[in-house]
């Protein structure tokens, strides 16, 4: 009885992570996804070049390289709640400011894109700090998909909308829409979310022991063993991977629907729409792939070899559809193929994105803001290099390098990966 009230407490944690989550991938779909729509309008009002488009695309990945670590010292330190908090409020604003730094001029744009990336920064090592706390090990999997699949969610809300958005009221709708979702989603979160079973009054006792006991992050820590941290191979191994991975997501996500625009021919809306499907994909195989993670765990598998094979699904499955899309010449093949990419790709959040809590619980929020600060770099590389690569290549050249970063990035993962905890 006991343990069904910690696995519902543990889900409930989760889906309210998940709705904290949506409205972080509302906010990540104008950054990466709806901004990749609103770029076509506002591109072709302003006469940006795809050098000067990929430009934009990266400008928020220098904000949000910025806080990645910054973000989960604070969050190890003084909780998840109050950092999370704080960057929803910060990002929803920058975002409303957008449209008035298109009109003032691009370096002006540049600056509030980066300003929204020092708000988001912080959101990641949150949220895994708050799920170190709430949920065992054996449920780990699970719940952290179910929270990741809310950025999947928001960003099939954001795709759908946009272009409808833009059609009726204009580009600059979508940022005054969406941003001013985050005020709302901050009362909620004030005032029902916390950082630690051990800060919220709600509880029985007997949920709270049982969770604290299954859990090995608990008090907040003090200082942060950085020279053990940097000295372990498996740390590295995650910093290296989580480049690799980035590398291809953020190309995928933020250059899509161009892609399907040039090279399909699919108009704005029919852009807009069609990104659905691979975002719908991702929800649906991320939560598919969590359950079977702790399946396996609850069955005697080793986390080690659950974390391997999964993140080798998510590197080998994007890697093999993206090289199947040259062979394409049918649209809809090439959504599907699309969309495949992206279903495997979700297996990663049980592969690499769980293994940051297996490894060094106490410091899971550094340790994301470690490896995340790798994966902000792949975006901010990928993105700009993009641009420069279709002035003067193809976008097999595009798949190309995300395809080879794939493969080394499973070989590396394979190698020096592990599922136990080393660092206390």
């Amino acid at each position: 009885m006991v343990g069904r009230v910690s696995e519902a407490v543990g889900d409930c944690v989760a889906l309210f992570l998940s709705f904290s989550s949506l409205q972080y991938g509302q906010n990540d779909v104008f950054q990466q996804v709806n901004m990749s729509i609103a770029i076509l309008p506002m591109s072709a009002e302003y006469g940006w070049n795809p050098a000067t488009v990929g430009l934009i695309q990266s400008s928020f990945f220098w904000g949000y390289l910025l806080t990645q670590i910054a973000g989960g010292i604070w969050a190890d330190t003084v909780g998840g709640k109050r950092v999370l908090g704080f960057g929803v409020i910060w990002w929803s604003i920058a975002t409303i400011l957008t449209p008035v730094a298109a009109k003032l001029g691009l370096p002006y744009l540049l600056v509030v894109r980066a300003f929204m990336g020092v708000g988001e920064g912080v959101a990641m090592p949150a949220m895994n700090n708050i799920l170190s706390k709430w949920v065992p090990v054996q449920e780990r999997s699970r719940s952290l998909a179910l929270v990741y699949s809310g950025m999947y969610l928001g960003s099939v809300t954001g795709l759908a909308f946009s272009p409808f958005l833009i059609h009726q009221f204009g580009w600059p709708s979508v940022f005054y829409s969406f941003g001013s979702l985050g005020t709302v989603w901050l009362i909620l979160w004030l005032t029902k979310a916390e950082s630690s079973p051990l800060e919220d009054p709600t509880l029985l006792p007997k949920e709270r022991k049982l969770i604290a006991d299954n859990c090995a992050s608990k008090e907040p820590v003090k200082s942060i063993p950085w020279r053990l941290i940097l000295s372990k191979p498996p740390v590295w191994a995650l910093i290296g991977c989580h480049f690799c991975h980035n590398w291809g997501t953020f190309i995928l996500l933020t250059w899509m629907p161009t892609y399907y625009h040039q090279v399909l021919k699919f108009n704005l809306m029919e852009s807009g729409l069609l990104s659905v499907f691979p975002w719908m994909t991702m929800a649906i195989s991320a939560n598919a792939g969590g359950w079977i993670a702790d399946t396996l765990v609850s069955r005697g598998f080793s986390v080690t070899n659950v974390r391997k094979i999964m993140q080798t699904i998510g590197f080998l499955g994007p890697a093999f559809f993206l090289t199947q899309l040259k062979h394409i010449d049918s649209p809809t093949m090439a959504v599907l193929c699309m969309a495949c990419s992206q279903g495997t790709d979700a297996f990663s959040q049980s592969g690499l994105y769980s293994n940051h809590q297996d490894i060094a619980p106490r410091y899971s929020g550094v340790l994301l803001g470690l490896s995340n600060t790798a994966g902000v770099l792949a975006g901010v590389l990928g993105t700009a290099a993009t641009g420069h690569i279709l002035q003067h290549g193809s976008w097999d050249d595009v798949f190309t390098i995300s395809v080879g970063l794939y493969l080394v990035g499973t070989v590396v993962w394979n190698l020096f990966s592990t599922g136990e905890k080393i660092i206390d």
